[in-house]
C-alpha cells in the first residue's frame, strides 16, 4: 500500500518546529503572532476607531455611544474565538481581502445582534455601518494592529523570558565571585580571572540590550491612503483630522504617533527593535559558545536535570545539547531579524507589499529566540562548577605570572630602582617557548633586586591568587557602586 499522506491528516502535522516539536515552549506567542491574533488585533483597531470617531464628534450627525454600547463593541474583540475565526475565514474567502473581511465581520454585529445584546434602542444599527473603516486604508488598520501585537509579544512574553535568563546568569555569577579560573585570550593561557567575573560580563552585556528593548517605541499612524488625510478632509472638512489621528494613536491605543508617512507606517521602529533583539541574540550566542567551551574543559559538570540519554552509544557522556540548541536557534532568529530589519525600512514609492508577508514572520523570529532562551536557562540550571580542573589548569600554567612580574619591574624602574632594564624581554626569555615551573619563577624574582616588600609580594603570588580585582568587580556589579544595574529578581525555570 502507498505511504500515508501526511498532508491529508486532520489535524495536519506542523511543517515548522515552532508549531510542532517545540510548540509548548513558544505557545504563548500564539496570542500575538498567529493569524487569528492578527485578525483580533485588526478588529480591536476597527472597534476603537469607531468608538473614537463617535466620542470625538469627528462626524457631524453621528450618534453618541452609551457605556453598554462600548462594552458590547469591545466584547466583540474579547469573544473572538473558534466560531468567529471560522466566520471571518469564510468572509475572507469571498472578499479575497483580509482587512475588508474584518470590516464586513463587524458590520454583521450591528443591527439585530446589537439590539439582542443591548436592547431595541441601541444606536448600533445598520446606520453606523459606514463609520466602520471610515476613511481608512488597509494599512491604517494593519500598522496599528502589528504595533499592538509586537508590543504585547515583546513585553508580555519575550522580555520576561529574557529577563529571567539575565537573572539566572547574574545569580550564577554571584555564587562564584572568587572562583579562580585561567583566562584564555586567542585560546592561549592568559591572565587569570574568576568564574563570577566572566559571567558578570555577559550579564552586564545582556542587561544593556534588555534596557534598550524595554525602552523601545511602538509607532502607529492612521492618515489615509497616502498619508495626506485626503478622504477625511474632503468628506468632513470641519474636523481637525490631524488631531483626531494623534489622539487615537496616542491616547486611545497608547502607541507613539507617527505624523508623517506614505500609505504605510515606515517600520523604522521595527527595524530598530529587531536590531536590538538580534544583538541580544548574538551576545547570548557568545555566552552559549563560551559555556560550551568551559564544559569541554571540564570547568562545569552537567549533573542536575540531566537524567536523560547523553549519547545513544556512549553512556559516560552528557552532551551540552542545551547550549548547542540555543546556538542554532539564536542564529536562525538573528538571520530572520536581520532580514526583517533590512526589508521593512524600504517600500517602493508610497507603497509596495513586501512588508505584508515579511511581518508575518516576526513571530517566527522571536519564537526561535524564545526557544534559545529556554534552552540557555535549562542549560545553566544543570551546571555545577568544577573547581578541580580550573585549579589544575592554573597550576599547570605558572608562566601567566610573567605579566605582573614585568609590570612590577616597570614600576620599580620608574621609582629609580636599578637593574630593571628590559623587563618584558627578560620575562619573554624566561617563559616563552618552553615550560617553566613556579619554583623557577620564584628564583627569578629573588634575583631581580626588587625592593623587599615587592619581592615578598611577588614570591607569594600564584596563578590561582593572581585574579586582580575580579571579585570586587562582581561585588560592585551587584552593589550598584558604579552605576551598573542591579540584577533583576529571579524565579526558578
Amino acid at each position: 500500500m502507498p505511504p500515508i499522506k501526511f498532508a491529508d491528516l486532520d489535524p495536519r502535522p506542523a511543517i515548522g518546529p515552532l508549531d510542532g516539536r517545540y510548540a509548548p515552549v513558544v505557545a504563548e506567542l500564539a496570542d500575538y503572532f498567529s493569524e487569528p491574533a492578527l485578525n483580533r488585533a485588526r478588529i480591536r483597531v476597527e472597534v476603537e476607531w469607531l468608538i473614537h470617531l463617535l466620542d470625538s464628534h469627528a462626524l457631524p450627525g453621528a450618534p453618541q455611544l452609551a457605556a453598554a454600547e462600548r462594552t458590547y463593541l469591545r466584547g466583540i474583540v474579547d469573544s473572538f474565538g473558534p466560531a468567529q475565526i471560522a466566520e471571518l475565514g469564510e468572509i475572507e474567502r469571498q472578499t479575497v481581502h483580509d482587512v475588508k473581511a474584518v470590516e464586513y465581520f463587524l458590520q454583521r454585529r450591528l443591527g439585530g445582534p446589537a439590539r439582542d445584546a443591548i436592547g431595541p434602542d441601541t444606536v448600533l444599527t445598520e446606520r453606523l455601518a459606514p463609520v466602520i473603516h471610515f476613511a481608512c486604508t488597509s494599512e491604517d488598520i494593519n500598522n496599528l494592529a502589528y504595533a499592538l501585537l509586537i508590543r504585547g509579544g515583546i513585553r508580555q512574553v519575550w522580555l520576561p523570558a529574557a529577563r529571567e535568563l539575565h537573572a539566572d546568569l547574574a545569580d550564577l555569577a554571584g555564587q562564584h565571585p572568587d572562583q579562580p579560573m585561567l583566562a584564555r585570550t586567542h585560546g592561549q593561557p592568559a591572565t587569570p580571572t574568576t568564574l563570577g567575573k566572566e559571567l558578570v560580563v555577559f550579564s552586564f552585556r545582556l542587561g544593556r540590550q534588555l534596557d534598550r528593548i524595554e525602552a523601545a517605541e511602538y509607532l502607529g499612524k492612521i492618515n489615509g491612503a497616502t498619508g495626506t488625510y485626503g478622504a477625511h478632509q474632503v468628506a468632513v472638512p470641519g474636523t481637525d483630522w490631524i488631531e483626531v489621528s494623534r489622539a487615537f494613536v496616542e491616547d486611545q491605543l497608547k502607541l507613539a504617533w507617527n505624523p508623517l508617512t506614505t500609505q504605510i507606517e515606515s517600520h523604522d521602529w521595527q527595524a530598530e527593535l529587531y536590531s536590538d533583539v538580534a544583538r541580544f541574540n548574538r551576545i547570548a550566542h557568545n555566552l552559549a559558545t563560551d559555556i560550551w567551551t568551559y564544559v569541554s574543559l571540564g570547568y562545569f559538570a552537567q549533573v542536575r536535570g540531566h537524567g536523560t540519554v547523553g549519547s545513544s552509544t556512549m553512556p559516560h557522556k552528557v552532551n551540552p545539547i542545551r547550549f548547542e540548541n540555543a546556538e542554532a536557534n539564536l542564529e536562525i532568529s538573528s538571520a530572520l531579524l536581520d532580514t526583517l530589519a533590512t526589508t521593512l525600512v524600504t517600500s517602493r514609492l508610497q507603497r509596495d507589499l513586501t512588508d505584508s508577508t515579511t511581518q508575518r514572520n516576526v513571530g517566527v523570529a522571536l519564537g526561535h529566540s524564545l526557544l534559545a532562551i529556554d534552552n540557555l536557562r535549562r542549560g545553566l540550571a544543570g551546571l555545577d562548577p568544577n573547581p578541580e580542573p580550573m585549579l589544575a589548569d592554573l597550576a599547570a600554567n605558572p608562566e601567566v605570572l610573567a605579566e605582573p612580574i614585568q609590570s612590577a619591574m616597570r614600576a620599580a624602574a620608574v621609582a629609580g630602582v636599578p637593574g630593571m632594564d628590559n623587563p618584558y624581554e627578560r620575562l619573554k626569555e624566561l617563559t616563552r617557548g618552553h615550560r617553566v615551573s613556579l619554583e623557577e619563577i620564584r628564583q627569578f624574582i629573588a634575583g631581580l633586586g626588587l625592593p623587599p616588600a615587592t619581592t615578598a609580594r611577588l614570591a607569594e603570588l600564584e596563578p590561582a591568587t593572581y585574579t586582580g580585582l575580579a571579585s570586587e568587580l562582581v561585588q560592585r556589579y551587584f552593589n550598584d557602586a558604579v552605576g551598573w544595574p542591579e540584577p533583576p529578581e529571579r524565579s526558578q525555570p
